[in-house]
C-alpha cells in the first residue's frame, strides 16, 4: 500500500474500479450484445454511470466528501436492483412491474450457472460499492 495515500482513498479507488467495471459491462451488454435495457435497468444505469465519473474526480482532488455524494447514489441503485431481482424471481407481483411497453423488467435475458442474472450482477456491484464507501467513510472519520 502506498504510504502517502490514506486508506480511505484506496477504498474509494476500489469502489471506482467496481463502478467502472459495471458501467463497461452494462455498455457491453447493451451496445455489443444488442440486449436492450428494461426500465429498471435504465434506472440502475442512472445510478451507476455517474459513480464511474464522480469517484475518480473525488480521488484526483483527494476530496474526502466524495463519499457523501456517491454513497446515496449507490444505495438508491442497490434498492432498485433488489426490487428488480425480486420482480424477476416472482417475489413481487407482476402488477407492480413498471415496464408498460418495450422490454419487460421481469424477463430474464441472461443467466449463467443457473442463477446469475443481470439484476444479481447489479446487486453485487452496488453492494460492493456501498460496502467500500461505508468503510471509506468510517476510515475517513478517524
Amino acid at each position: 500500500m502506498n504510504a502517502r495515500l490514506p486508506a480511505d482513498w484506496w477504498l474509494v479507488f476500489a469502489a471506482w474500479l467496481v463502478a467502472a467495471t459495471a458501467t463497461l459491462g452494462a455498455l457491453f451488454f447493451g451496445e455489443v450484445m444488442g440486449l436492450p435495457p428494461c426500465l429498471l435497468c435504465w434506472y440502475q444505469r442512472i445510478c451507476m454511470f455517474p459513480l464511474a465519473l464522480i469517484l475518480p474526480l473525488g480521488l484526483a482532488a483527494q476530496d474526502r466528501h466524495i463519499v457523501r455524494y456517491a454513497l446515496p447514489l449507490a444505495m438508491i441503485g442497490l434498492a432498485i436492483a433488489l426490487f428488480h431481482q425480486a420482480l424477476v424471481s416472482g417475489w413481487v407481483p407482476k402488477s407492480l412491474e413498471p415496464c408498460a411497453r418495450g422490454v419487460p423488467c421481469s424477463k430474464t435475458v441472461v443467466e449463467w450457472f443457473g442463477f446469475l442474472t443481470l439484476p444479481w450482477l447489479s446487486i453485487a456491484a452496488f453492494a460492493a460499492i456501498v460496502l467500500l464507501l461505508t468503510l471509506a467513510f468510517r476510515q475517513g472519520r478517524r
